[in-house]
């Protein structure tokens, strides 16, 4: 154990029917921030990703492609795998549902819920979405324009019957109110929490949690006839991770409860279905639930049929990796929906990262460069002015802090860039190039002064843009152990005299092509 405060967080585990998209990377992309803030800060992180690989929906996909659904599965899986590296993730451990460490957990999971007798057989009747993985009710079907009946999702229904184990999720109707209301922050957003209340309140019918009728899957202990409802399998990867069924175990004392990543498709999954499990089980929930939005494509829903998915690799290739992570947390209002558009990543390159923050750093390190001898320049007494710069440079971990301890990305983004702007207009009124002339030793403060502002800016911004701030880091000879946060504020202040290397631009503009070019 190494003594440090433990953070575990979690995307869903995503399934191996399709490719990855720009939903996988983002929910993937916040976590990671999190998971970088949180270790610069001073936890002990784990963070979780991996792949779903049960259920009828993979059987038929594997069957599709004319291979074995476990040979699909690697293959997809490996996909995921990719996503991780192109987006540049620091993921601890990624989890696959067909591994044997999973299997024994639900395994252990399910014995837990028939031994508390929250698990009952019974026959199951009624409509399913092979797509959603999901029973749906006679009232929650729309009709389609060819008679088709439709799960909320849009996923066609069919009229299943066959025995089934059920959990008896009807009586933890209670239980869960009484969580929402004594956590209001157990689910976020607030209008997500609203929802499944609402859903709650309107009353649980018993959960078919068992199908016989495909074999891809976990079998139920005791009766191999049965495959385990794919969500009670998913969703129990996050103990598995955590080192479930050794409850009593260092590991899973040290990780467990974690933080919940997902988009709001599959809220109703993890809010309702696995808090119940867990309560059922005698197992601690979950610290937090957050919901996201999705995201449109110039104002277009995302869709295979219009040609318009993002493949994350191709917007990375195009306008960069760490100017893609920014833009997706910085464009919308964590939680909200939002539009994926061409003119607002190149907004945000050109403006945000090259204009501002690049500015501000290549205008400084250029200046002290240049009549500084190329190294931190000494500073004198330090003006209200000065002290003014510095104090928001110092305030601006509390701020970002708070923001992300509610997974509000794009706040503690705006918290940031608020003092890269503060330093663009320190620049302007102090005038160091006038100075230069008439003041040198107030020139070298001012320098100063911003040289040391940059320092903070890069040392916060590195969860975001790992590459770009190490970049940054690097051009104001910050070492490597000396870029956490406990290296912010006056104790780890830039010492005067410190060469720095020639500084160099870290955040090019995007280019418009030609038309015609290549």
């Amino acid at each position: 154990m190494s003594g440090k405060p433990t953070y575990y967080i979690t995307t869903p585990i995503y399934y191996v029917n399709d490719n990855p998209h720009i939903g996988h990377a983002y929910t993937t992309l916040a976590c990671d921030v999190l998971a970088r803030f949180m270790r610069l800060d001073g936890h002990d992180v784990m963070f979780l990703t991996g792949t779903d690989e049960h259920g009828q929906k993979v059987e038929k996909a594997a069957e599709a492609a004319g291979v074995d659904p476990q040979s699909f599965c690697d293959r997809v899986s490996e996909n995921f795998r990719i996503l991780a590296e192109t987006m540049n993730f620091s993921i601890d451990d990624f989890i696959r549902t067909t591994e044997p460490r999973h299997e024994r957990s639900v395994q252990a999971l399910w014995t837990k819920l028939v031994d508390a007798g929250q698990i009952y057989l019974d026959a199951y009747e009624g409509w399913y979405a092979v797509r959603d993985e999901a029973f749906y009710a006679e009232d929650e079907l729309t009709t389609g324009p060819d008679g088709q009946k439709l799960a909320p999702s849009g996923a066609p229904v069919e009229w299943v019957k066959e025995p089934s184990y059920f959990f008896r999720l009807s009586a933890w109707q209670d239980g869960l109110l009484e969580l929402y209301e004594s956590r209001p922050d157990f689910i976020m957003p607030e209008s997500r929490r609203n929802e499944v209340m609402s859903f709650v309140k309107s009353g649980l019918r018993d959960l078919s949690v068992s199908r016989t009728s495909f074999k891809w899957g976990v079998p139920v202990p005791g009766d191999p006839e049965h495959i385990m409802y794919v969500w009670i399998d998913a969703l129990t990867n996050y103990i598995t991770a955590a080192g479930y069924p050794d409850e009593d175990g260092e590991s899973f004392k040290r990780w467990w409860p974690a933080i919940h990543m997902m988009g709001k498709d599959i809220l109703r999954f993890h809010a309702v279905y696995w808090p119940a499990f867990l309560m059922a089980a005698g197992i601690e929930v979950p610290r937090r639930i957050f919901a996201h939005g999705w995201w449109t494509r110039e104002g277009q829903k995302i869709s295979k049929s219009l040609g318009n998915v993002i493949v994350p690799s191709d917007i990375v290739a195009q306008y960069g990796l760490d100017q893609v992570r920014y833009a997706l947390l910085r464009e919308v209002n964590f939680g909200n929906d939002g539009d994926f558009s061409h003119r607002g990543v190149v907004q945000r390159t050109n403006h945000d990262l090259a204009n501002e923050y690049g500015n501000l750093a290549q205008r400084v390190l250029s200046m002290i460069a240049k009549n500084c001898d190329g190294q931190v320049p000494e500073h004198g007494a330090f003006t209200p002015e000065d002290q003014a710069m510095l104090g928001q440079a110092h305030g601006l971990l509390a701020a970002v802090r708070g923001h992300l301890d509610v997974q509000a990305f794009h706040l503690a983004l705006q918290a940031i860039w608020d003092v890269i702007g503060e330093a663009n207009r320190y620049v302007d009124v102090q005038a160091p190039w006038t100075l230069k002339k008439t003041d040198p030793a107030r020139m070298a403060t001012v320098l100063y002064v911003l040289a040391e502002t940059i320092r903070h800016l890069a040392l916060l911004t590195q969860p975001v843009m790992p590459e770009s701030s190490a970049r940054l880091l690097d051009q104001i000879a910050i070492p490597a152990d000396q870029r956490d946060f406990a290296a912010l504020g006056e104790g780890f202040a830039l010492k005067p005299g410190t060469p720095l290397p020639k500084p160099q631009g870290v955040f090019p503009r995007y280019v418009e092509e030609e038309e015609g070019a290549a």
